[in-house]
């Protein structure tokens, strides 16, 4: 069936052509999107049994399909949520539809550095190891409000959180080696190639758009990603950043009504959040020797050429890690 036809059945006449020219190129234009956002799936079949998994965010989206697939491979899963309540909700999801009752829920909040600190010193408590570790959580719109450390919510929790978490748990990860650090960027990464990340503005004193601040988060995680690999070269633990598409899950719950339905009148080319989870699993089970450490990966595949060019800046790397470790309040020596 053509657009002709289509549209004679939804209108019931013939539209004048100026019309039929704009309807067709929407539909050309959703085709394309449509192709152009189709996931690929991981198809690697690895057993988890004896590895245990922590996952950011796991209770909704990428988070929650990510942790029922590696509970499925029968992985020990920790799952990070703010709320309890809600991740207590997604462990019984899990556990019903795997069968692995070893999924366990504990309260993180990213944008408190201090209940981070509480996290990880539970973790080092009660787990003798700890194979793979996902920074998922992230936010996008969220007002700010008031903190502690006075930094802007959203670089707080996409970035510095995570930080603050990873180093947090290095030798629990150096000890189970090889082990792995997986962090979920953005293709929003590469929206500004000059400035990338305003170190002058940290705290939000200056005005500066959801999306700039977004996509600044976005790159700080592949900034992060390419450090962390390098100071980690030859201890066992590999890390690496992901794409994982143009997804919709709850990242923008506090976006207002414009933005919101731009995004609904997208659903139909957006990925589901068991699409969207597929690279984050494909780097979570494959073998180390086929993945390259410090890189970004889309589509279960290596991706550099989607990254923004200032991550190859090696000091606007090397001062984010400097940065965030003063910030955040841990040694910068890993």
């Amino acid at each position: 069936m053509g657009v002709d036809e289509v549209l004679h059945i939804e209108w019931g006449l013939p539209l004048p052509p100026v019309w039929m020219g704009v309807a067709a190129g929407v539909a050309t234009l959703l085709v394309v999107l449509v192709k152009w956002n189709k996931a690929k799936r991981c198809t690697d079949s690895t057993d988890l049994r004896g590895k245990t998994v922590i996952i950011t965010g796991a209770n909704t989206g990428i988070g929650f399909s990510t942790a029922r697939d590696l509970a499925a491979r029968d992985a020990k899963v920790i799952l990070a949520c703010r709320s309890k309540e809600r991740g207590e909700a997604a462990r019984q999801d899990i556990v019903v539809a795997t069968g692995n009752k070893n999924v366990v829920v504990r309260q993180l909040d990213l944008f408190d550095f201090e209940s981070v600190r509480q996290f990880a010193e539970q973790i080092l408590r009660e787990e003798d190891r700890l194979d793979i570790l996902i920074n998922n959580a992230a936010i996008f719109g969220l007002p700010q409000p008031p903190s502690k450390h006075g930094l802007e919510v959203t670089m707080a929790i996409n970035h510095f959180g995570h930080f603050l978490l990873t180093l947090l748990l290095l030798d629990l990860l150096k000890k189970s080696a090889p082990s792995r650090v997986i962090t979920v960027s953005s293709g929003a990464n590469g929206m500004d190639k000059k400035v990338g990340i305003d170190f002058s503005n940290l705290h939000c004193e200056r005005a500066q758009s959801q999306f700039a601040r977004y996509a600044a988060s976005k790159l700080a995680n592949i900034f992060f990603t390419r450090e962390l690999a390098r100071r980690l070269h030859g201890t066992g633990v590999t890390a690496y950043c992901l794409h994982p598409g143009f997804v919709s899950t709850h990242i923008g719950r506090n976006l207002g009504a414009f933005s919101k339905s731009l995004l609904w009148a997208l659903s139909s080319v957006i990925r589901s959040g068991d699409e969207g989870s597929q690279t984050s699993i494909f780097l979570a089970v494959a073998d180390a020797s086929k993945l390259e450490s410090g890189k970004y990966y889309f589509d279960c595949a290596l991706a550099e050429h989607k990254v923004n060019p200032l991550a190859d800046d090696r000091q606007l790397v090397g001062k984010l890690w400097d940065v965030s470790a003063q910030l955040t309040g841990v040694s910068p020596d890993i």
